[in-house]
């Protein structure tokens, strides 16, 4: 069977029950995806081997986006956020792209760069031609640290090296580039660089001092770009505030926070859910905003010759398939399985086109009714769980308080007790 991400209705069923249309239609056996069952997943004997001094777990909801089509492939994308609409919101977005043929994608590769910091230098110009000319050498000796990646087509690639001016005098810093294949790769090379230490200091006569990868992974990027029909997204009026938003973005900082925030809505909840590295995918999409010397937005909205809206977002996503929690966390495993992929670069891709659904479908409620109305009418459910009410009592109070148009936990409390009163 072909997998297909349409699953409309998925919202009116239980979670076992969402599990279970979500493993047919991805073509798994649902007993894969046991380790989404809080009982089943990460133990707390698990966890202890994850990080230091484990006392307890915190729960995260993991919730499917459907609609989606990347590259030709149906994609069911799990997300873990906390956040209500997020899962809601990209999945609507991606039902609207998928109309003219979903998400296309494209990538630079997958190198990291490792840093080396030399201190001292008396001759810096000289010591960065050294250190050039010694370049056959240095990139043999990162490869002997990791024979493995080497043999999967990967390894070190070239180097390159700057001087830079500092407050406490020109230093020169060396760049290691890593060919690090379906790895995040801070590992590896991070041990070549610490590797090379010894040596780089003795081709320039200098102290080194950091030996550490950059999160400005900005030899690692992906491109995401989708089209959104005028009919769906509510006419050509809103196609053209979509736009002027955009270049609002564009041109300010404090617009352009709030509106990489929103994308990173989306970013953040796949690599979270597939085990990734949250810390260094943020660093690098925040600095890759930063890249021209003023923070802009990630992404950009125009519309083409038929007036339909066209959405582009250059992201760099140090995320990988080996290693790390994405290996050692049961749930993440899962969530890895679900998706279908086998390479680091599809994994990208996924979660540059979900951070673009999900900032079209921010922009939209912005341009359109404001974002307030449909965040808050999804947020009434932890509003009332806020106020108190148990399971069995949520979905009345939050429809109460959305008829009523007070989604305030003050307001849920009293119709919390109105409705237990009645029953008691």
């Amino acid at each position: 069977m072909t997998p297909s991400s349409r699953l409309p209705g998925l919202r009116d069923h239980t979670p076992l029950e969402r599990r279970r249309l979500v493993a047919e239609a991805a073509g798994l056996d649902p007993a894969h995806l046991i380790a989404l069952d809080p009982a089943e997943g990460l133990s707390l004997s698990h966890a202890d081997h994850l990080v230091e001094n484990v006392i307890g777990l915190l729960g995260i909801p993991v919730g499917i986006a459907t609609n989606f089509r990347i590259d030709g492939v149906d994609r069911l994308v799990p997300m873990a956020t906390e956040e209500p609409s997020v899962v809601a919101a990209a999945s609507n977005a991606a039902r609207m792209a998928r109309a003219t043929g979903g998400f296309s994608t494209s990538s630079t590769g997958d190198v990291m760069i490792a840093q080396v910091q030399l201190l001292d230098a008396v001759d810096p110009e000289g010591t960065r031609l050294r250190l050039l000319e010694a370049r056959d050498e240095l990139l043999a000796l990162a490869d002997a640290q990791d024979p493995m990646l080497v043999s999967l087509g990967g390894g070190a690639i070239d180097i390159s090296v700057r001087t830079l001016a500092t407050r406490t005098g020109t230093q020169v810093i060396l760049h290691l580039h890593v060919d690090v294949r379906d790895a995040m790769g801070a590992n590896a090379v991070n041990t070549m660089a610490e590797a090379l230490a010894p040596r780089i200091a003795e081709i320039a006569g200098a102290r080194t001092l950091l030996r550490i990868l950059t999160n400005k992974a900005d030899r690692r990027l992906t491109r995401a770009r989708a089209v959104f029909p005028a009919d769906l997204l509510g006419g050509a009026q809103v196609v053209a505030d979509i736009e002027a938003a955009s270049a609002f973005a564009e041109a300010d900082a404090y617009r352009a926070a709030t509106h990489n925030k929103g994308i990173m809505n989306g970013i953040t909840a796949v690599v979270l859910a597939t085990g990734n590295d949250t810390r260094a995918v943020e660093a690098g999409c925040h600095s890759h905003a930063a890249r021209e010397g003023a923070y802009r937005a990630l992404s950009r909205f125009e519309r083409n010759a038929d007036g339909d809206l066209v959405g582009t977002l250059e992201v760099p996503l140090a995320v990988g398939l080996v290693g790390g929690a994405t290996r050692a966390h049961p749930t993440a495993r899962a969530a890895v399985q679900l998706l279908g992929i086998t390479t680091a670069r599809e994994l990208a891709a996924t979660i540059a086109a979900v951070g673009l659904a999900q900032n079209l479908a921010a922009c939209r409620a912005l341009a359109a009714e404001g974002i307030q109305r449909g965040h808050m009418t999804l947020h009434a459910r932890t509003i009332a769980a806020s106020a108190g009410a148990e399971v069995g009592e949520i979905a009345e109070v939050a429809a109460r308080i959305v008829a009523d148009g007070r989604i305030r936990v003050e307001y849920a409390a009293e119709v919390l007790a109105e409705l237990r009163g009645r029953s008691s």
